[in-house]
């Protein structure tokens, strides 16, 4: 977790800086960071660094990352609890999905139906900001470069080796959108 805190936090500092060297829209841009950097904090950071667009389409692309970890965690659930079972034939009943899935999914469907009155809708979307606050004072808290030295170098190698393939990804696709497009 340190090292996930640790590379976030450079890359938030460090891809605003990528994506206006290489001349990325606002829109490249967004997708560029929230599609790249892990934490959901880092993204906002780093979004909201060059400009408001930018920082919702960030925001907009990492959330959209963060909502298809649901069908990810639903199938792995399903495995799981069929393995448990020893027949296979298991359903959904017993299903050990964590509570904040199963809360995120009831509020996006509410409030994508519209069922949600505005006021409510605000007042969450304010609360999350609240929140998105005390999670990045807690990480920074909760970071310690002691522990980050105390890991070793295997597992650091790997997740920056995870997060320059993940940005090269992005970025030479995002290249070649453009021209493949214009």
């Amino acid at each position: 977790m340190i090292s996930v805190t640790a590379l976030s936090t450079a890359a938030m500092i460090l891809y605003p800086l990528v994506v206006s060297y290489f001349g990325f829209s606002e829109t490249e841009s967004g997708i560029f960071l929230g599609a790249t950097i892990h934490d959901v904090a880092q993204v906002v950071g780093a979004g909201y660094m060059v400009s408001d667009n930018v920082g919702d389409v960030a925001t907009f692309s990492k959330l959209l990352r963060v909502a298809m970890l649901v069908p990810v965690v639903v199938m792995i659930s399903v495995i799981v609890a069929r393995q448990r079972s020893g027949t296979g034939n298991r359903g959904m009943s017993g299903l050990p999905l964590p509570g904040f899935l199963v809360a995120f999914v009831i509020v996006v469907l509410l409030n994508s139906g519209g069922y949600l009155p505005s006021s409510i809708s605000n007042a969450m979307i304010e609360l999350s900001r609240w929140c998105l606050v005390v999670a990045m004072v807690g990480l920074g808290m909760k970071a310690s470069f002691k522990e980050l030295a105390e890991m070793g170098w295997r597992p650091m190698l790997l997740m920056v080796a995870s997060t320059v393939f993940l940005a090269l990804l992005v970025g030479i696709w995002l290249v070649v959108d453009r021209y493949v497009a214009g």
